[in-house]
């Protein structure tokens, strides 16, 4: 039922005290110790030999801890040193609750009327323990969303980390049904109606977390399919310099954000991180003596001292109406979570003329692009002209694992397009080899990729002309403008992503 990859070794490498777990953990070794015991003691069993236990330990003289492993293993126990991230790090990997969850569905008897008669509504059922711990792996992975997909033999469960999706477990057909039931009971939808896609969240706690957890449900030709998106509440106070903008672009950036009106719009297709960037913006202003009113879809985030505005049709507000709404309001900043029609884009832009500072996200390619999106949108150049102060396009990029980053010599393609862009050539870069901390892919984490494009009066000269795209783009590049490839390709010179990644995440920029 495991992937492959929860089947590898468990390795990390030196710690800041030069010590680490480059040794196998023996499946026979780990089955003697509990996870309680290994997390109480912060111990890792490594292998068995004979009557002998050897194990990792934070702090191998700690006698107490050895004569409660002999206690328990009635074995000779051999501590090796280890650093305290080090050993946490394999526990997280190692002891994966996939056998738990193995157990939990074996003991489901599923008859024909189980879900009509809410067998698994009791939060002590097996199938309600499974899909917490299913939960609990993803967080532990640092997921942003679990996949539950039903194929023909089979339900998929899948984890997507740092924007990558990956097979986790495969379970029986014939948990399916109650399974999306559960989390359809948690989130409060239909169970009844499985034929209209429906979504909406519930709460979760995992080692102190505190995680939103947005529901998606659709129907498929194999059944119900879901996603549950795992919303970290402390990503709400994440700041601009958290970002991984450069220097010189974050202080360009934060001048923008000290006009007291315009528009300043994020651009990029989805999953780009423009959300991330419009919070990480919101948490630099002063909320305090300001007022902040949000319009979003969904709110996915709560902040203090700002009042927030849901999307919701069924009741008639639209960004549009909400929008229009908020400027009754007396408002100083106004955040529109995405401009996406005419009569939305027109609204913001008459709101920035009108002495607001408005922050928004809007789908383009790259930043000249948003400014031909909003032509397309209905939005008359002149008005863009006196409202725009600046527009950041943006990517994620993957970071490489800091736990297994060494220098290798880079593939050919890569080492001819980081020449290209940065005008001097360099063959070897910062690539994971891979280790428990990274769940063997070589990357932990994302960082931005940012473009960041000034409005100066040569370029809303350019607009007002409805100058082609690539005009305005050439000029911000003569004025300054430091393009995303090459925004990219520095933090590559910095160690932090590879070639490979920023050419991936560039790849659709024109």
């Amino acid at each position: 039922m495991q992937n492959n990859k929860l089947e590898k070794a468990a390795t990390t490498n030196p710690g800041k005290d030069g010590k680490s777990l480059r040794q196998v953990p023996q499946p026979e070794a780990l089955s003697l110790i509990p996870e309680v015991m290994a997390r109480r003691y912060n111990i890792i069993p490594l292998s068995l030999s004979g009557n002998v236990l050897q194990v990792a330990m934070a702090n191998p003289t700690d006698i107490f801890a050895i004569e409660a492993l002999v206690a328990h293993t009635q074995k000779i126990i051999k501590p090796v040193a280890a650093t305290r991230e080090a050993v946490r790090d394999s526990i997280d990997f190692n002891y994966k609750a996939y056998g738990e969850i193995e157990h939990q569905i074996s003991r489901i008897a599923i008859t024909n009327d189980t879900v009509e008669n809410k067998v698994f509504v009791n939060a002590d059922a097996p199938l309600a323990q499974a899909l917490y711990l299913i939960i609990e792996e993803a967080a532990k992975a640092h997921a942003s969303d679990i996949h539950i997909d039903p194929e023909e033999n089979r339900l998929r469960v899948r984890y997507r980390i740092d924007g990558t999706l990956h097979d986790m477990m495969s379970l029986p057909l014939k948990v399916h049904r109650a399974l999306i039931s559960r989390i359809k009971i948690l989130a409060e939808l239909n169970i009844a109606d499985s034929f209209r896609p429906q979504d909406g969240q519930f709460s979760y706690e995992s080692d102190g977390r505190k995680l939103d957890i947005r529901v998606a449900t659709a129907p498929t030709i194999y059944g119900e399919m879901s996603v549950m998106r795992l919303l970290d509440k402390t990503a709400a106070s994440r700041g601009l310099a958290d970002l991984g903008m450069l220097p010189e672009s974050l202080g360009k950036y934060e001048n923008m954000l000290k006009n007291p009106y315009g528009m300043i719009l994020i651009s990029g297709p989805t999953g780009a991180g423009k959300t991330t960037t419009l919070y990480a913006s919101i948490n630099s202003l002063d909320t305090e003596g300001g007022h902040v009113i949000t319009i979003e879809d969904p709110a996915e985030y709560r902040f203090k001292d700002v009042n927030q505005i849901q999307v919701n049709n069924q009741v008639g507000i639209t960004f549009a109406s909400g929008l229009r709404s908020i400027l009754r309001l007396d408002p100083d900043v106004i955040l529109v979570g995405e401009i996406r029609d005419a009569e939305t884009a027109n609204i913001a832009t008459q709101s920035a003329l009108t002495g607001h500072l408005v922050l928004s996200s809007i789908h383009a390619n790259d930043s000249a692009g948003a400014i031909l999106r909003l032509t397309d949108l209905g939005v008359e150049p002149f008005l863009m002209t006196s409202s725009i102060i600046g527009i950041v396009a943006q990517r994620m990029a993957r970071r490489v694992c800091p736990e297994c980053a060494c220098l290798i010599e880079a593939p050919t393609v890569e080492a001819i397009t980081y020449e290209k862009v940065m005008g001097y050539p360099k063959t070897r870069f910062n690539y994971g080899a891979g280790c428990a901390a990274c769940s063997f892919t070589g990357y932990r984490g994302r960082i931005g990729l940012f473009e960041i494009l000034l409005v100066s009066d040569g370029i809303r000269t350019l607009i007002a002309s409805r100058a082609a795209k690539n005009e305005i783009r050439d000029l911000a590049l003569k004025e300054g403008m430091v393009p995303m490839i090459k925004d990219g390709m520095l933090k590559v010179d910095a160690g932090i992503t590879t070639p490979f990644e920023v050419l991936r995440a560039t790849f659709t920029q024109n």
